[in-house]
């Protein structure tokens, strides 16, 4: 009795690198849409808080295109490479985050309020994004 190997692989993968990365960058779109629509209700107040409400979610944004082009990336790697480039993307993120928000504070003497309304609004509007559109379909 002769031991036959498949002659093809099943893929139990449920969403690749490349579909990881285009569902970051498309809540990276809808975070600024969420953004702008702050700032818009903050123009009420002034072209300044407007500015600060629009850059505060624009740090958030910006730094989260950061974090998916360099953790999500860099294709199929193992496992530490994959991890390690996680902590760099959202260490970079931050790290656009505190930089806009220091030159805002600091050289633009920009409203401190309007500046964290657009900073929330960004992060709470990446999770529902992708809540609300991911589909699994699992196999049974």
């Amino acid at each position: 009795m002769a031991l036959s190997l498949p002659t093809h692989r099943v893929s139990r993968v449920l969403n690749s690198a490349a579909a990881g990365r285009r569902l970051a960058l498309r809540a990276v779109a809808y975070q600024m849409v969420a953004v702008v629509l702050v700032a818009l209700v903050f123009l009420v107040q002034g072209w300044s808080a407007s500015l600060a409400a629009l850059l505060g979610g624009a740090s958030v944004v910006l730094g989260g295109a950061l974090a998916a082009n360099v953790a999500l990336g860099g294709g199929v790697v193992p496992a530490r490479s994959a991890f390690l480039r996680l902590l760099l993307g959202t260490g970079l993120k931050w790290a656009v985050v505190i930089t806009i928000f220091a030159m805002a504070l600091g050289v633009g003497r920009l409203a401190p309020l309007p500046l964290l309304a657009g900073l929330a609004v960004a992060l709470i509007a990446h999770p529902l994004v992708l809540n609300f559109s991911v589909r699994v379909e699992r196999e049974r």
